[in-house]
This record gives C-alpha cells, structure tokens and sequence, in this order.
C-alpha cells in the first residue's frame, strides 16, 4: 500500500508553503505549456523555497534534452518526468547528460497502453487518463499485477486516495484534486496528503 504522494503544478510561494507544511514526497513544476507553467527563473526561486525533505520534479512536453539536463544541473530540479512524444532515443540521449531518476507518462485507455508502457527504459511510469490533465480517472482494473514500479495519476483527490492507495503505485500524483477555482488550495493540499499517508479512510 503506497504512501507517496506528489502535488503537481506548483507555481506560487504560498503553494510552496502548503507543500512544507503538508510534506508530500514529490513537488511537480510544469515547464510545458499550460495555465500551471512555470519558467526555469520561477521554478529555481521556488526551489528555494522548497523543503529539502521534498523533491522537485520538472514536467516537460517535448523539451530538448540539453534544456532538461540545465536545469537538473542548476539543482531547480531532482527528477523528470517526460510527458510528450519522447522516444527511446530521447531517454538515451538525455541519460548521457543526466543520471537523474526519469519519469514516463503514457495514458491509459485499454489494456494495450499498459504493454506500450511496460516498453519504456524510464525508471518509473507515470499512468494517466489520456493526454493527461484531464481531472478524470482510467479504469483502474487495467493495473492488475503491474510489477513496473509507477505513478499514478488522472482524477485523484482526498475522497478516492484511500482506494488509490491500494492499487500497487509506487506514488500518487494529484494535481488539480488540491485545487479550489484552478490554483493549489491549502486545505486540500494538506488533506490529500493526510489521506494518502493513511490518516484519512474514505469508504
């Protein structure tokens, strides 16, 4: 049963306080374009405000592996997460620059995006609904006896975290379920991860 939680898409100074004062494992800063997205100037001064008890992770769609590695070598990010088109010359690539943890997203539909996943070199998988950023969930039944070790992500919140928890993810990955009118809420932050290190059971 997991109890690793990431909130994604941090992008304020108070959002980094939240994350100190609820102590997720993982923080996500978006670099691709979204209404998350962050620079590389904001996420080095948010970084900086970061417990070192959290680790950053930078999301990127389709970035140039060399821009990626700058910025695991700045020290503004600690692991990556690929969530475009990239191809196992791109992870390749971009581990002869870096030997910083990567993260692969693919979404999942049917059963056959579980084996096009289970392809990958990455170190970890990260199982989304579709393209991702959708706030929804994917079947989760698809999960049975997955031996990779993967994030799981698409519609978690604080009242499914606790059935989440048993689904065999090495961690959980909530973005817009700690959100209240499209920006990171305090109070849901702290909730989610309560829940998600068994403090809170949903039935």
């Amino acid at each position: 049963m997991t109890e690793r939680i990431k909130i994604c898409g941090l992008s304020r100074p108070c959002d980094i306080l939240w994350a100190n004062e609820a102590q997720p494992d993982f923080v996500g800063f978006v670099f691709a374009r979204s209404r998350r997205q962050v620079t590389g100037e904001q996420a080095a001064a948010l970084k900086k405000l970061l417990s070192p008890k959290i680790r950053a992770v930078g999301v990127f769609v389709n970035e140039e592996p060399s821009r990626v590695a700058e910025l695991v070598r700045e020290g503004t990010i600690d692991w990556v997460q690929l969530h475009g088109r990239e191809d196992e010359a791109y992870l390749r690539r971009l581990r002869t620059m870096t030997d910083c943890p990567l993260i692969q997203a693919f979404g999942i539909g049917e059963k056959k995006d579980i084996e096009r996943a289970l392809e990958s070199s990455a170190d970890y998988l990260l199982l989304d609904n579709g393209a991702g950023g959708t706030g929804r969930s994917f079947d989760w039944s698809l999960l049975e006896r997955l031996e990779r070790p993967f994030f799981l992500a698409g519609g978690l919140a604080q009242d499914n975290i606790a059935k989440a928890r048993c689904l065999g993810a090495y961690c959980l990955d909530v973005s817009s379920g700690a959100e209240r009118d499209g920006y990171k809420d305090r109070e849901k932050m702290l909730a989610c991860v309560r829940a998600a290190k068994g403090g809170e059971r949903h039935v």
